[in-house]
């Protein structure tokens, strides 16, 4: 961004599941055991973008930048790890400048200096301490339970993906202005688990309210992204783009029962028609989209001049704020 940050904020098996389990949303009509994944990979994503803001804190190393009493630090007991002054930075963290050395999302960067690898790097990057509590919060609620579900590699391609597609999207339309933060990855998440919840839809037990909460929850998060400071492009991308990879990494197969006078045997698991349909749409999808965004951005394309309104998506000009 030109003066601000735009953050992004935002092995074993496991037991027989019964129709009694209040603890799982997903209520099978199943007595196999499914398999049931150890979450590590969430844990270390949570530690490695830990580890980053520390070291970019390392390299911000304010108080010998910042100079005088009127621009002194946050926290100065800290050392070279001190925030930049509130008025510069008022989620506690590093400078501008310093997030844009380390990797942040610059338009002019990726297209002109040909440093495409911002599109990646910028998702491990936060813009301070709030920024980043706030995300691994939301990372450890949803992606934990995701991975306990469909194991490290589905959930792992989603955030990378996802991110990936959230980071086009900011780059058409943010130009001038830096980007950092996993909120987009995050998205991908939810939008993941609402395909998931729709492409395996006759698995759920109280199929309304899950529908409801999720959609309440991506709602909420998504009208914060009205407000300023707030990337929402890279929410909106990184959310398309894990809804699309839901329909085709998290599908489950379908099954049925085959009663008889004495007991139920469940017939062979298969996947329905429709979700072969929702699979082949999806992949479509994802493919023109992020290929045509490819493109678009390396051209040095402006979204903005094909969607004249499209700007009013990351930041809704009101009378108690301007954009």
């Amino acid at each position: 961004m030109a003066n601000r940050d735009s953050e992004r904020g935002g092995g074993g098996k496991q037991n027989s599941i019964n129709n009694n389990n209040n603890n799982n949303n997903y209520i099978y009509d199943e007595s196999s055991s499914d398999t049931h994944w150890t979450s590590w990979l969430v844990p270390l994503i949570v530690v490695a973008n830990l580890a980053v803001f520390i070291a970019v804190m390392f390299v911000n190393d304010c108080p010998k930048k910042i100079i005088g009493p009127n621009k002194a630090c946050v926290a100065r007991f800290l050392g070279r790890f001190s925030f930049q002054p509130l008025r510069e930075n008022p989620l506690f963290g590093p400078s501008s400048s310093t997030l844009e050395r380390m990797g942040a999302l610059e338009w002019g960067k990726v297209v002109h200096e040909h440093q495409g690898w911002r599109l990646v790097t910028c998702m491990w990057l936060h813009a301070g301490i709030l920024h980043l509590l706030t995300n691994m919060l939301s990372l450890i609620f949803i992606g934990i339970r995701l991975e306990q579900q469909f194991g490290f590699i589905r959930v792992g391609l989603i955030y990378l993906i996802s991110g990936l597609g959230g980071s086009i999207l900011s780059s058409l339309f943010l130009q001038e202005s830096i980007s950092v933060g996993a909120s987009g990855a995050l998205f991908g998440l939810l939008g993941a688990m609402l395909s998931e919840l729709l492409t395996n839809w006759t698995i759920y037990a109280n199929k309304a309210a899950a529908l409801f909460t999720l959609l309440f929850i991506i709602a909420i998060n998504l009208g914060l992204g009205l407000l300023p400071r707030v990337d929402n492009f890279a929410h909106i991308g990184g959310f398309i783009t894990g809804f699309c990879l839901g329909f085709i990494l998290l599908v489950r197969p379908q099954h049925g029962w085959e009663s008889s006078r004495t007991n139920a045997s469940l017939t062979k698991r298969k996947y329905s028609i429709y979700q072969y349909v929702l699979f082949i749409v999806a992949v479509l999808l994802l493919v023109v989209c992020l290929t045509v965004g490819s493109v678009m951005l390396f051209k040095g394309e402006n979204g903005n001049k094909h969607c004249k309104w499209c700007h009013r998506l990351s930041c809704f000009p009101t009378s108690k704020w301007t954009c």
